[in-house]
């Protein structure tokens, strides 16, 4: 989120706001329109069949999510602050995170009207994992077909309201059927694919019921695996790449070497670094998986962006490391958002309008974020395909917990995932 700290905009940003807004690939703009007119992706029913198929597969997209209107911003800011997993706010987080967000809805409905009055993550959101299932329909008949559902954390659609759609499209209810939770941060932190998983994991102990109790699998609910992190899949390394390559293209070529890559993720607190979450070494294993990728073509560094509040976060920050590096005379830099998977307003407005207007520099600039890449979606359909074909309920790496990790929630939530199999090594 970019919440660091209330924004005061200069006239010019305000007068260029629309302008920040970088063109969606040509391929998503008959969606882009049609999505206009709704924003709910019909899902039709499905028919299980065990003596078929191992299919039908309900792929679900689990992120963060984002208001698509300024109507929507107060309710999504409520639910994040009311989420300890992101923002740890202690024994007092239900009374300080509604304060919280009614005082800062003002400020943030303002910079989601800056960035066209909503964020664009459902739209991409919902046109990944609909351009991914047709792949996977194509790669892997065998598991087909595949249904895509979004399930967001903060904002709709819910991650309630996703299952819901769940078992009236045909699955669970006495009728099983298999499902995907996919998350959709690259890199595993217990902040947010642990927080999305969580609430995954309660909804379906309640709309499942009785059936859902005193099994990890109980037959005829929803049979789920997870594919809960893909840092160093080749597929996104080669989609970050050749967004890089294009912008570096726009320097002459002469200094093109000399240009800056600084890569930048939503930063965590320390304290949940310091419980030993992987979220930073999992950053930077995608960087440097980049970087090798580019043959270390450029100089870089990796920093981190949306801090909140006045407690200790993960350093250095990016709008701090873009101005000090213009005073030093670095005046070309890329940025490079290497956590997120589509625009939002951590790059629409904290990078796009805050940290590159600030550095009032000609030669700060930002790569393409994934949105609609097509090479991109071809990764996505290689990681589930994977996936699928492996049989897993989850990685190894999901089974173990944070060293300083005390949460019971998370421990039976990774016994759950892992499943009966493998809860064994859930410690």
């Amino acid at each position: 989120m970019a919440l660091r700290r209330p924004f005061i905009l200069p006239q010019q940003v305000l007068r260029g706001a629309s302008s920040g807004i970088r063109p969606v690939a040509r391929s998503f703009l008959g969606y882009y329109r049609d999505q206009t007119r709704g924003l709910a992706t019909v899902v039709p029913p499905v028919t299980q069949d065990a003596t078929g198929s191992k299919g039908p597969t309900a792929m679900v997209f689990l992120n963060m999510g984002g208001p698509s209107t300024t109507d929507e911003v107060q309710d999504f800011l409520s639910r994040l602050f009311a989420d300890g997993d992101l923002i740890p706010l202690g024994r007092l987080q239900s009374y300080i995170g509604p304060l919280i967000a009614k005082r800062r809805t003002p400020k943030i409905q303002k910079q989601y009207a800056d960035i066209g009055g909503g964020s664009p993550i459902r739209k991409w959101s919902e046109y990944q994992c609909e351009e991914m299932c047709k792949v996977l329909d194509k790669v892997s008949p065998e598991t087909a077909p595949h249904k895509p559902y979004v399930a967001f954390r903060y904002a709709a659609p819910l991650t309630e309201d996703m299952y819901t759609r769940l078992l009236e499209d045909g699955f669970g209810n006495g009728k099983g059927g298999r499902a995907v939770a996919f998350t959709q941060y690259p890199q595993y932190s217990c902040s947010t694919t642990g927080s999305s998983l969580n609430e995954l994991w309660k909804w379906r102990n309640r709309l499942e019921g009785k059936r859902a109790n005193g099994s990890l699998d109980a037959p005829g609910t929803v049979q789920w695996s997870v594919i809960d992190r893909w840092p160093t899949h080749p597929g996104l390394v080669d989609a970050f790449a050749k967004n890089i390559e294009d912008q570096l293209k726009t320097y002459p070529e002469e200094k093109r070497s000399g240009v800056v890559l600084l890569f930048s993720a939503h930063s965590l607190p320390m304290s949940v670094v310091n419980r030993g979450d992987p979220y930073p070494a999992e950053v930077a294993a995608t960087v440097h998986a980049v970087m090798q990728k580019l043959n270390f073509s450029n100089p870089y560094r990796l920093c981190w962006q949306s801090q909140v509040g006045p407690s200790a976060w993960l350093g250095a920050q990016t709008s701090d490391t873009v101005q000090e590096y213009v005073k030093r005379g670095q005046t070309d830099i890329v940025l490079v958002p290497i956590a997120f998977t589509s625009d939002h307003i951590e790059t629409l407005y904290e990078l796009d309008l805050e940290v590159m207007e600030e550095a009032n520099s000609p030669g700060v600039k930002r790569a393409e974020s994934l949105n609609g890449n097509p090479i991109f979606i071809e990764a996505l359909a290689d990681i589930a395909k994977q996936h699928l074909q492996k049989g897993d309920k989850c990685s190894l790496q999901m089974t173990l917990r944070c060293q300083g990790c005390k949460s019971e929630r998370c421990l039976e939530q990774k016994k759950f995932f892992a499943g009966e199999q493998a809860s064994s090594l859930v410690v």
